[in-house]
């Protein structure tokens, strides 16, 4: 439906610039620095995510997850983004934004990873202030939502430096590592205050 289109802003192939940082679309071209990333990072993230499925790595799964991506894009479902340093491209993780709704709502949900070389050194908090400005500035949404495990303390820490807003728990909320978990909720809204 044209008519509930959102205006077009930045083209988010051509990526969004951030305090030493920037977010662009995932490509094909990525899959051996994703896969390379991901496979070194596979204690640090497997806790905190999805169970990991047998060809979780393979090719094959990153060209399906692109060709979602590209179609909820279209769609305007959801953005997904690659995070790289800016002083050297290196790939640092990812952030999506899900779930988008429009109508009375105007809100998406928000996800992300970091790799463990990159973990506490401040990327993901300067990733997510930039995806801010794009999803307020450019999809006009009125709220983002995010959920962590209660046990994420670094997670919390980059919600709360993100200005997120704690709004309660929601038990069992997702299948964690095969595992229904309890998940603090926390939101931005457009005219909160942001660092």
């Amino acid at each position: 439906m044209a008519f509930l289109r959102v205006p077009s802003g930045p083209d988010p192939l051509q990526g969004l610039r951030g305090n030493g940082v920037w977010l662009r679309q995932p490509v094909s071209a990525d899959y051996a620095a994703w896969a390379q990333l991901r496979q070194a990072s596979r204690d640090h993230l497997t806790p905190f995510e999805p169970q990991w499925s047998g060809d979780e790595l393979t090719r094959a799964a990153f060209r399906w997850r692109i060709r979602h991506s590209q179609r909820d894009m279209r769609d305007d479902r959801g953005y997904a983004f690659f995070i790289f340093r800016q002083s050297d491209s290196a790939l640092l993780g990812g952030v999506t934004l899900s779930n988008v709704r429009r109508g009375v709502t105007q809100c998406g949900s928000l996800g992300y990873w970091i790799g463990a070389p990159y973990a506490g050194r401040g990327f993901m908090t300067h990733a997510l202030r930039t995806l801010l400005l794009f999803v307020f500035d450019e999809l006009r949404l009125h709220r983002v939502e995010a959920a962590c495990l209660p046990e994420n303390a670094a997670s919390i820490r980059v919600l709360e430096k993100a200005g997120f807003a704690r709004e309660g728990v929601a038990r069992r909320y997702l299948k964690i590592n095969g595992e229904w978990r309890d998940h603090v909720l926390f939101a931005l809204l457009e005219d909160d205050e942001r660092p």
